[in-house]
Order: C-alpha cells, then structure tokens, then sequence
C-alpha cells in the first residue's frame, strides 16, 4: 500500500473531493464557456444583426457547413477535456491527447455530453498521468494509453452516463412545469448556492441540461447571490466590489461566509423570492445554451442565455419543446426585474434586518485584498 502512495504522491494523481469535484469541474464549465457558449453569442449575433463573416460557413463536415461560432460549438468536447486535464496538472503528451478523448465522449454522450466528458476525462487523465515518462517510448506510449482509456471509457459509459443526466434534468424541468412555485424555489435557491460556492454552477446546469422553466429559475438564484451580495456590500467593497462581484463571481465572498455563514442568508432568501416569481409571474425561460442557466450576470451570460433563446433556441432546449419568439414587454420587465431591479433592493433590504438583529456587522461583507 505505501508503495502505491508513494507511486500516487510521484504522479501527481490526488483523489479527492476538492479535485475532482471543484477543480476540475470548475475547469470543465470553463471549456464549455470558451466553446459552446461562445459559439452560441457569435451565432446568434451574426444571425440577428446580420454580420456577413459571422453566418458564412467557412468549413463543411460530413455534408453541414459550420460558421466560426459553429465550429466553436463542434469542439466543445475537446474544450473541455483539455481544460479538465490541466486543472489535474497533466503533463503535456497526456494533455494533448485529451482533445481526441473529449471530442468522442461528447459525441457518444449526446445531451448528456458535459458529465460523460467529466468523468471520462478524469479516467484517462489519471492513466495517462501513471504511465507518462515510465518508458523510453513515451512519446509513444503516453498518448496511446490515454486515448484508447478515454475513447473505450467513453464507449462503455458515456451512453448510460448520458442517459441518467438526462433523465435528471427532464425530471427537474418537468417538476419545475408541474409545480413552478416550490421547484422556482428550490431550484433557484440550490443553484444560487452553488455558484457561491467554490463549485461550478454553469457546469452543474449544462451537465443536467436546465432550460426552460428551471433554467428560469437558475438565472434567478444566480443573479440573487451575485447583484445581492454586489450591491448589499458596496459599503464595504465600493465600485470595485460592485463590478467583482456582480459581473464577476459571488465566489468572492466565500472568505467572509466561512467567517460569518449568516451573511449568506440575505441573498439566499432574496433568491427563494426571485425564484418562484420567475417561475410564476414572469414565466421567466432560458431556452439558451443550458450553461448560461448557471452564469448569472456574470459577463451578463445568463441575460445573454435568455435572449439567445427568445429569437434562436439551443438544440437542447428546441428538443424539450421550446419555440423561437418575440419577446414582449412583459418578457423584458421579468428579465430586468429578476435579473437586476428586485435582487438589488430585496436583499439589502434583508440584509439590514440581519444587522439590526446582530447577525451582521460592519466590515463581514469585505472582500480581501
């Protein structure tokens, strides 16, 4: 057993929970941004502001044309595998080969692509990781390893891994339909508190593919806990902080949260609020890329997702019964209210009850550095 620790500890190969579930999962929504996302925002701008080079095909596979925001979708997979390898700190062969091995599983693992490509490419990852620089034929044998690993556990269980994802997240959207009021807050609450902590949100939404109805209500505690925790802390933190955290990550505050969990509660209950009014009042929908569900306002991705899927709804969301529409008015209000108007006032607010009960104190809300 010691032998095999200390084989472990000389490969770099950590099985943990912090690893593999915040490292490289967070690695992995960062791919999916850089990929699919992307793709996403340059198709839907070349197409509905009519930009020559942005609906062009520039390159045809198998008989499809494929634009630059196309082709940047096609190598989703490949992002993210790569993306995963490094957050394991994988050496360079092990890393390049990952390309082919996320490009497969994603493929293999249709809607449910994003959780097979987690799980796959931590496999080959660590396999390749064992092998690599153990022979004088590396350059051979490093590569071969991790690609037939990644390809043959891409084989066997992308297909049921997709399936499970899948039929997860249709059960969550379809609650979400059947009962918007408790699954607008449960939803918007669970994945408000994920992108907090120091896990990926995004990731979390695409791997169960949330659109609809729940994806509406993801946006929701997303924007809650970021624009909350922005404006209820500007005090504190002042522009800087504004920006940071409201077009950046809530995340910055976990710091302060480990010190004092009660400053958590004003932006968790503004997002038990935002949630079910999303749901029921405004209908809110993200028919986007199932990614933007999880971003928030973080780059303005979540408001993004949701116009994206008004006027050209992701293949995801077209195949759960969404339709391309005309936004009305009462379609923007919902978005700028949920996203922006109700969360800045709702949570200080709540947060003043806070500090007039002795929960929170002056400077519990200040960011480090």
């Amino acid at each position: 057993m010691e032998h095999i620790k200390a084989f472990m500890r000389r490969k770099n190969i950590v099985i943990s929970a912090r690893r593999y579930g915040i490292d490289a999962l967070g690695a992995m929504a960062q791919g999916l941004f850089c990929s699919l996302l992307i793709g996403t925002i340059l198709n839907t701008v070349g197409s509905q502001f009519h930009v020559g080079f942005l609906t062009a095909q520039i390159i045809t596979i198998n008989k499809v044309g494929y634009t630059i925001g196309g082709m940047a979708s096609f190598m989703s997979g490949a992002a993210m595998a790569v993306a995963i390898g490094y957050a394991l700190q994988a050496p360079p062969m092990v890393l390049f080969s990952l390309a082919t091995v996320g490009y497969a599983c994603n493929a293999l693992g249709g809607a449910g692509g994003p959780l097979a490509v987690l799980f796959v490419a931590i496999i080959a990852t660590e396999c390749g990781k064992a092998v690599s620089k153990e022979t004088r034929i590396d350059i051979l044998v490093t590569p071969i390893v991790t690609t037939l690993v990644g390809i043959g556990g891409a084989w066997v269980i992308a297909p049921p891994i997709a399936a499970v994802a899948s039929a997860f997240g249709q059960v969550i959207m379809r609650a979400t339909e059947l009962q918007p009021f408790l699954m607008g807050i449960l939803v918007s609450v669970l994945v408000g508190v994920a992108l907090t902590l120091p896990i990926s949100s995004a990731a979390i939404c695409s791997v169960l593919g949330l659109t609809g109805l729940a994806g509406g209500a993801a946006v929701a505690g997303c924007c809650a806990q970021m624009v909350g925790f922005a404006v209820m802390s500007f005090r504190e933190n002042g522009w800087g902080g504004l920006v940071s955290q409201g077009l950046g990550t809530s995340m910055l505050q976990m710091p302060n949260i480990v010190r004092n969990p009660k400053i958590w509660i004003a932006p968790t209950v503004t997002s038990a609020v935002t949630g079910p009014l999303a749901t029921c009042l405004f209908r809110l929908e993200m028919n986007g890329a199932a990614i933007n569900s999880g971003m928030g306002t973080c780059g303005l991705c979540g408001q993004l997702g949701v116009w994206t899927g008004w006027v050209a709804p992701s293949e995801t969301a077209l195949a759960n019964g969404a339709a391309a529409m005309v936004p009305g008015v009462m379609d923007w209000a919902g978005l700028l209210l949920i996203s922006f108007v109700l969360p800045a006032v709702i949570c200080p607010l709540i947060n003043a009850l806070c500090q007039k009960a002795g929960w929170v104190k002056p400077g519990d809300l200040t960011l480090a550095g």
